[in-house]
C-alpha cells in the first residue's frame, strides 16, 4: 500500500537561508522604489509652491526666535565667565601676593636657623594640603599665623572661582551647539524655500512677492502702500515714548530682514522691535516670546500706536501698531521693514510697553 505521509520537509541551510533573506529585501526594495515613484510629487502649482514657502519662512522665523532666546543667553553666560575670569587673575593676584609675604618670612627663619611652618610650607609639595591639616594654625606662631590665614583664603577663593568658571564654561558651550542647531535649522529651511521660488516663473515670482508684501489676509491681491525708504518720519505728536518708537520704525522702513539681525542697517521682526523701544528709552527682552510679557497685555479693541502685536500660535512673529489697524514689521528674508494691515496673519495678541 503506498504511504500517503508527508514528505519530511529539511531544515533550510545556513546558505539557503542568507539566499531567501537577500532575495527578500530586494524585493522589498524594489518595490519601495517602485512605490516612490509611483507616489513621486508632480510639478508644484504656484498656489501650492506659495504655501509651502509661507510654511518655511514661518517655521523658519519659529526657529529664528528661538536663535535668538538661545543666543541672548550664550551671551549672558559669556560675559559671567568673562567676569569669572577677571576675577580669577585678580584674586590669584592677591594669592601670589600673600604668598610672596609669607615666602619672605620663611626666607627670614631659615637665615636664623629655625625651620618654621612658613618654612615647612614653602617648601610643601602640595601647600592646599598643608594648609588643610586642622592642627597647621594651632602649631604657628602669631607671628606668621595672619599670613598662613590669608594665603589659605585666597587659595579657597581661586579654587572656588575656578569652579564656577569651569561650569560657565560649560553652560557656554551647550549655549553655543544650541545656537548652532538653531542656525542649521534656519538655513535649511531657508534654502528648501528659494529652491521652490526658483521653480517659479518670473511673473508667478512677481506675483507672489507682490501677494506677500503686506496683503489683506483673503484680499485679492495688491500690496499696501508703504513710506518710500529714506522718507521723514511723522513727528511723534506728543513726545511720548511709543511715538518715539513710531518714528524710529518709520524711519526703518526699506531696511532688509536679516534673521538674528538688531539693527541698524537690517532687522528680524523682535529685533526691529527691540530697538525702536529701545530709541524711546525702553528695554525689551529679545524673543517674540518673551516681548509679549514685557508689558501690559491689551485687547484689539484697545490698540494704540506703540503697541506690540503678535501673531501665530507660537508667538513668533511681531510688529509695532501705528494706528488705523496697520503695523510696521520686518517680515521674512528676502523682504523689507514694510507697513501691513495686522489682518494679514493669524492674531495672536497684543502688548504696551511700559
Amino acid at each position: 500500500m503506498a504511504s500517503h505521509r508527508k514528505p519530511r520537509q529539511r531544515p533550510l541551510s545556513g546558505g539557503t537561508v542568507r539566499t531567501a533573506a537577500t532575495l527578500a529585501l530586494a524585493g522589498a526594495a524594489t518595490a519601495t522604489a517602485f512605490e516612490g515613484t509611483s507616489q513621486a510629487d508632480p510639478r508644484l502649482t504656484p498656489s501650492q509652491v506659495k504655501s509651502e514657502v509661507d510654511r518655511l519662512y514661518e517655521e523658519a522665523e519659529a526657529a529664528t526666535e528661538r536663535y535668538n532666546g538661545a543666543k541672548e543667553k550664550a551671551d549672558e553666560a559669556e560675559r559671567a565667565l568673562t567676569g569669572l575670569r577677571e576675577e580669577t587673575a585678580r584674586k590669584t593676584d592677591q594669592l601670589n601676593t600673600a604668598r610672596s609675604a609669607l615666602g619672605t618670612l620663611a626666607a627670614s627663619q631659615y637665615r636664623s636657623g629655625s625651620l618654621g611652618t612658613a618654612v615647612q610650607l614653602a617648601m610643601a609639595d602640595d601647600p592646599q594640603e598643608y594648609l588643610a591639616q586642622s592642627s597647621f594654625i594651632a602649631r604657628a606662631g602669631d607671628r606668621n599665623a595672619a599670613g598662613i590665614t590669608t594665603v589659605r583664603r585666597r587659595l579657597d577663593e581661586v579654587g572656588k572661582l575656578k569652579e564656577q568658571a569651569a561650569g560657565r564654561l560649560a553652560d557656554l558651550r551647550s549655549r553655543q551647539e544650541e545656537l548652532a542647531g538653531h542656525k542649521a535649522t534656519i538655513e535649511g529651511k531657508l534654502d528648501t524655500a528659494r529652491r521652490l521660488l526658483a521653480k517659479l516663473t518670473a511673473e508667478e515670482r512677481a506675483a507672489y512677492e507682490a501677494q506677500s508684501a503686506g496683503a489683506a489676509s483673503g484680499a485679492a491681491s495688491g500690496a499696501v502702500p508703504a513710506a518710500p525708504k529714506g522718507s521723514a518720519p511723522p513727528a511723534p505728536a506728543d513726545g511720548s515714548r511709543a511715538a518715539r518708537a513710531v518714528a524710529f520704525a518709520y524711519g526703518a522702513i526699506g531696511k532688509p530682514y536679516v534673521w538674528g539681525a538688531t539693527g541698524p542697517s537690517s532687522f528680524d521682526c523682535s529685533g526691529l522691535t527691540q530697538a525702536a523701544w529701545r530709541s524711546a528709552g525702553v528695554s525689551l527682552p529679545r524673543t517674540t516670546y518673551t516681548q509679549i510679557n514685557a508689558g501690559r497685555r491689551v485687547s484689539r479693541d484697545q490698540l494704540a500706536p506703540g503697541d506690540l502685536v503678535f501673531f501665530y500660535s507660537g508667538v513668533t512673529h511681531v510688529g509695532l501698531y501705528i494706528g488705523n489697524g496697520q503695523m510696521i514689521h520686518a517680515p521674512r528674508p528676502g523682504s523689507t521693514v514694510r507697513l501691513a494691515p495686522i489682518d494679514s496673519m493669524p492674531w495672536a495678541g497684543a502688548s504696551r510697553p511700559a
